[in-house]
């Protein structure tokens, strides 16, 4: 990684190879030279003066594209290929003029509000009426607004599902299936009160288990209190159920609270404005552009866009549009792409960058990338997630495997606002990657996803590294089977490594920290510190030969450690570790029926210090043959009340061979300033511990 330090070094401390300048600027025009006296308008402007001055062979130095201060509106994606690439010595970098922040939104603003009722406004958008130009999302004051919804916090349920298959196929799930969904009264009641044609624009996002499904609907029937859908089939290992949750958006009565908005197909927009803020005083931007930035090599040559930089840039403001029929689950929103999306680029670099306000997500360097960088970037408020990294499907060739990809001292957080299921870094075919000194919040599934193969068959997804992470406050109680870092397939040569991951919270089942799930092999996992997740700190539902050792799992709620398939190989090695529990018991699952290895650790119920390993006591767990090393003994935990972990008993680390590290240098690092960003809402994460009593309420009352 010595290259990107090198890289950093010159962005911030301002040390700058000799490079031709190209300059643009909000009042220039593309007709003119590129100086600072007569800038260019575009980013696409500056690639294509590039290009000529290539041609005439005029240029044999880097090149700068200074981006001067101010708002640039894209409609279109900045389109990079091999003939725009620099070199090794003279690459081409898009940078910021200094001390400017200049951002690039990819929609236009919305302005002429009028007040038309005690809460409501309405602005008239000709793009709607005279272009056909229709939006999903909506930014005010530069963040995400709501499209009216109902209900305005929580879910509906399903009654029942029942589903007719049109046309089978022959895969595991069929071709074509319509569903018919059963509603209780209070769905029911609010689509009987809407036209057909008003029902025909209603979206259905359904939450079950780990994905999401998003709908138009087909057809209601209001009398016996069921809807329809059309589409694929439902996948028998996630089908909708009585646990399915729903919310219903996009119709004029829902608009019935703060921050919500709602468009008419004449381009009437309505917004329920905050009490007492007058939107002639806000900003709205609506998005055009589903796509900033896209770096297309050659699939066919191989050739490959190269060497080339973007440096203290800001991109807002993206789209999506959901198809006519909707949007089939999908684990991670896995087809879902970027405001920023790379195929076939070597040697890209987004340094001290940001990208917000986006339809999908943020960045996915995708088919056949290598060595590139994302390296003190702040993504945020995003439709999907945040960084993926690699195709969905093995490539052919291994060279056009994506690898050497360096995520490093990003803030990636608050996500998933369009596709719940997103995750904030996705590893899907791809190796050698490092992910580090990342923070990682407010998701409403995975922080961090590795591997892209289920069960024990080939997978590329070798040698990644998670370390130095803070993944935090994610779940949100919305779906299942999530993890702080979840984990997929023969991983060997993977680390995950001196991660803070705390604060992950499931719907039902699911809402571990460390998650080794179907097929996991070969991945070590130490120095962690879990704690606060809802089923346990650790789960391994099934894999081979993965090393847990020298962590703290403390303070998780139902329970600490769980395993769930039984097979012949061991299954994992889990040594030096420190489990402290005040709530829930130890194991879960299989765990003590699973094959693994586990000695030398300690274990301690803050409650009454009488550990129970399933039912049987520590000398009875050890006379089956576990733990035969491992205490029960308190690690005297500074203050655990407060999520301080340092351990007082000196005496319990050498007997366990426990090595301390210092978990406070997980997360990012810098500046000050920097630090303070990445600092997690206080508001938020108490919204968080709300949800969480709600819920832990709630199932209190079932159980009784």
């Amino acid at each position: 990684m010595l290259r990107s330090s090198f890289i950093i070094l010159l962005v911030f401390c301002g040390i700058c190879l000799n490079a031709r300048d190209i300059y643009i600027a909000p009042g220039g025009s593309d007709r003119n030279p590129g100086t600072r006296e007569q800038p260019l308008a575009s980013l696409t402007g500056a690639r294509d003066l590039i290009r000529e001055l290539r041609c005439r062979q005029q240029l044999n130095e880097s090149v700068h594209v200074v981006v001067t201060d101010g708002r640039y509106y894209m409609t279109e994606s900045l389109v990079l290929s091999p003939e725009d690439s620099g070199s090794e010595a003279f690459p081409v970098v898009y940078r910021a003029d200094a001390g400017a922040r200049p951002v690039f939104t990819g929609g236009f603003a919305i302005t002429g509000w009028e007040k038309i009722s005690d809460h409501i406004w309405r602005a008239k958008v000709p793009e709607v009426s005279r272009y056909g130009c229709r939006f999903e999302q909506l930014y005010v004051d530069g963040h995400r607004a709501v499209r009216a919804k109902t209900p305005n916090s929580g879910f509906y349920f399903l009654r029942g599902v029942a589903e007719t298959v049109v046309s089978r196929g022959n895969g595991r799930v069929p071709e074509v299936a319509v569903q018919k969904l059963s509603l209780f009264q209070p769905a029911n009641e609010v689509l009987k009160q809407l036209t057909k044609q008003e029902q025909d624009l209603v979206v259905m996002t359904l939450y079950h288990k780990w994905d999401n499904t998003r709908k138009p609907i087909m057809a209601l029937d209001a009398d016996s209190s069921c809807l329809y859908l059309a589409g694929e089939g439902m996948k028998p290992w996630n089908s909708l159920d009585k646990q399915t949750r729903f919310t219903l958006e996009n119709f004029r009565a829902a608009l019935d609270t703060t921050g919500e908005w709602y468009l008419d197909k004449k381009g009437d927009l309505f917004y329920f404005p905050p009490d007492g803020k007058d939107p002639n005083l806000m900003t709205f931007h609506a998005p055009i552009a589903d796509r900033l930035i896209t770096l297309e090599g050659d699939e066919q040559s191989g050739a490959k866009v190269q060497y080339i930089r973007f440096e203290n840039l800001r991109f807002e403001v993206t789209g999506y549009r959901m198809p006519l029929w909707g949007n089939e689950p999908a684990q991670a929103a896995s087809p879902v792409e970027a405001a920023v999306q790379a195929d076939y680029a070597a040697h890209i670099d987004w340094l001290n960058c940001e990208i917000s306000q986006t339809g999908a997500n943020a960045i996915w360097l995708r088919k056949a990338c290598t060595d590139c960088t994302v390296q003190h970037c702040y993504l945020h408020d995003l439709g999907a997630g945040g960084i993926k990294i690699g195709d969905l499907r093995i490539p052919e060739n291994e060279k056009d495997l994506t690898q050497r990809i360096y995520v490093d001292n990003n803030i990636i957080r608050s996500g998933g606002y369009v596709f719940p299921c997103a995750v904030g870094v996705t590893i899907f075919q791809s190796s050698d990657n490092r992910v580090t000194h990342n923070e990682i919040a407010d998701f409403r599934y995975s922080g961090v996803s590795v591997g892209w193969v289920w069960g024990y068959s080939y997978s590329p997804a070798k040698r990644n590294i998670i370390e130095f992470n803070h993944i935090h406050h994610l779940g949100w109680g919305e779906l299942c089977d999530m993890g702080g870092v979840y984990c997929l397939g023969m991983s060997e040569g993977t680390s995950v490594s001196n991660n803070v991951i705390h604060h992950v919270y499931s719907f039902d089942y699911g809402g571990w920290g460390l998650y080794t799930d179907e097929g996991s092999t070969g991945i070590v996992m130490e120095n962690n510190l879990v704690y606060a997740c809802k089923n346990s700190g650790f789960h391994q539902h099934y894999g081979k030969e993965n090393i847990i050792r020298n962590n703290i799992f403390a303070a998780n709620i139902r329970a600490q450690l769980q395993a769930t398939r039984v097979e012949e190989h061991l299954s994992f090695t889990f040594s030096n570790n420190i489990v402290w529990f005040n709530s829930g018991t130890l194991l879960s699952s299989r765990w003590s029926q699973v094959r693994l290895a586990s000695d030398r650790n300690n274990y301690w119920d803050a409650r009454t210090g009488d550990v129970r390993f399933d039912k049987a006591t520590l000398k009875e767990w050890q006379a089956a043959g576990k733990d035969r090393n491992s205490v029960v003994a308190d690690p005297q935990f500074a203050d655990p009340g407060s999520f301080d972990f340092r351990i007082k008993n000196k005496a319990l680390i050498k007997k366990i061979g426990f090595k301390p590290f210092d978990y406070s240098q997980a997360g990012v690092y810098g500046d000050e300033n920097w630090k303070k960003l990445a600092a997690f809402d206080a508001a938020v994460a108490e919204q968080f511990n709300e949800t969480i009593r709600a819920h832990e309420d709630r199932m209190v009352v079932k159980k009784e």
